[in-house]
């Protein structure tokens, strides 16, 4: 079925359509939040409960702000950073990198993101070290700039302009 109308289905309600994006993506997920959580057990559980939220929300999704996928991966890394946040798990979170999410976002290729990953790999390269540094913290381990800024030892204010100037440039190279 294509992409396009499973999600209009999927938004009126259907459970076929639902049942197919789940088929689809639920591996994905999992393995997105399996290398957060550093546990296959309670990626699963936490997958699932990604999807029960995502049917639950199902109308607030917007084709006009992004594509499906990253909306369900934004919902199911917010998930697993919140998993974290009550077992005091910050420290081990610093371990992760963003080559980790890239690598396994390799691992799936086309396929699955319908995107370049090597092309990826490089607009992250190529922001340069600050900029790699800050999206790291913020997008992937889930630090707020506050926490970014103290574990970075540099004002809030500079954190807040190097995120924005940082976007900016790699949306900039998205778009060339």
């Amino acid at each position: 079925m294509e992409q396009d109308l499973l999600i209009e289905q999927f938004k009126a309600g259907r459970l076929a359509a639902f049942k197919e994006l789940h088929t689809r993506y639920a591996p994905n997920i999992c393995g997105v939040i399996h290398t957060i959580l550093r546990n296959r057990e309670r990626a699963e559980e936490l997958t699932q409960d990604v999807f029960v939220k995502i049917w639950d929300y199902r109308a607030s999704y917007d084709a006009s702000k992004g594509r499906f996928f990253t909306w369900v991966l934004n919902i199911a890394r917010n998930a697993a950073i919140d998993e974290l946040r009550p077992k005091s798990h910050k420290e081990q979170q610093l371990n992760l990198h963003t080559t980790f999410f890239v690598d396994m976002a390799e691992e799936q290729e086309e396929q699955t993101f319908g995107v370049d990953m090597n092309h990826v790999k490089g607009l992250i390269r190529g922001l340069g070290k600050k900029c790699h540094q800050i999206i790291e913290l913020l997008y992937f381990k889930g630090l707020t700039q506050k926490e970014s800024s103290d574990y970075l030892d540099i004002p809030l204010g500079t954190v807040k302009t190097r995120v924005r100037n940082c976007i900016s440039r790699l949306r900039k190279n998205l778009v060339d």
